[in-house]
Protein backbone atom coordinates (compact mmCIF):
# COMPACT_ATOMS: atom_id res chain seq x y z
CA UNK A 1 0.00 0.00 0.00
CA UNK A 2 1.65 3.76 -0.96
CA UNK A 3 2.04 6.78 1.32
CA UNK A 4 -1.24 8.61 1.82
CA UNK A 5 -1.25 11.75 -0.64
CA UNK A 6 -0.12 15.14 1.49
CA UNK A 7 -3.17 17.35 2.84
CA UNK A 8 -4.00 20.47 0.35
CA UNK A 9 -5.04 23.73 0.90
CA UNK A 10 -9.14 22.71 -0.41
CA UNK A 11 -8.96 19.48 2.88
CA UNK A 12 -8.06 22.83 5.49
CA UNK A 13 -10.76 24.57 3.23
CA UNK A 14 -13.19 21.98 3.70
CA UNK A 15 -12.24 21.15 7.08
CA UNK A 16 -12.49 24.76 8.06
CA UNK A 17 -15.87 24.98 6.98
CA UNK A 18 -17.42 22.37 8.61
CA UNK A 19 -15.86 23.36 12.23
CA UNK A 20 -17.53 26.69 11.31
CA UNK A 21 -21.12 25.07 10.48
CA UNK A 22 -20.72 23.33 13.85
CA UNK A 23 -19.69 26.48 15.91
CA UNK A 24 -22.29 28.58 14.54
CA UNK A 25 -25.30 25.85 14.98
CA UNK A 26 -24.00 25.26 18.37
CA UNK A 27 -22.22 28.08 19.71
CA UNK A 28 -24.18 31.83 17.98
CA UNK A 29 -27.67 30.15 17.44
CA UNK A 30 -28.05 27.12 19.74
CA UNK A 31 -31.58 25.59 17.59
CA UNK A 32 -32.70 22.73 16.48
CA UNK A 33 -33.45 23.92 13.08
CA UNK A 34 -30.30 25.44 12.86
CA UNK A 35 -27.82 22.32 13.85
CA UNK A 36 -29.79 20.51 11.80
CA UNK A 37 -28.57 22.57 8.81
CA UNK A 38 -25.18 22.79 10.31
CA UNK A 39 -25.11 19.25 10.39
CA UNK A 40 -26.54 19.08 6.24
CA UNK A 41 -23.54 21.56 5.67
CA UNK A 42 -21.17 19.66 6.85
CA UNK A 43 -22.52 16.24 4.93
CA UNK A 44 -22.43 18.38 1.54
CA UNK A 45 -18.72 19.52 2.52
CA UNK A 46 -17.53 15.72 3.41
CA UNK A 47 -19.02 14.52 0.12
CA UNK A 48 -17.22 16.99 -1.97
CA UNK A 49 -14.50 16.53 -0.08
CA UNK A 50 -14.35 12.36 -0.36
CA UNK A 51 -15.31 12.70 -4.48
CA UNK A 52 -12.78 15.07 -5.15
CA UNK A 53 -10.00 13.20 -3.00
CA UNK A 54 -11.20 9.78 -4.94
CA UNK A 55 -10.79 11.65 -8.00
CA UNK A 56 -7.26 12.91 -7.13
CA UNK A 57 -6.37 9.43 -5.18
CA UNK A 58 -7.41 8.24 -8.92
CA UNK A 59 -6.15 10.59 -11.87
CA UNK A 60 -3.24 11.98 -10.15
CA UNK A 61 -1.37 8.53 -10.46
Amino acid sequence: MGRLPAPTRTEAAALGTAVLALFVGYVLVPDRTVQYGAWLVVFCVWMAWFVAAGARLLYDE
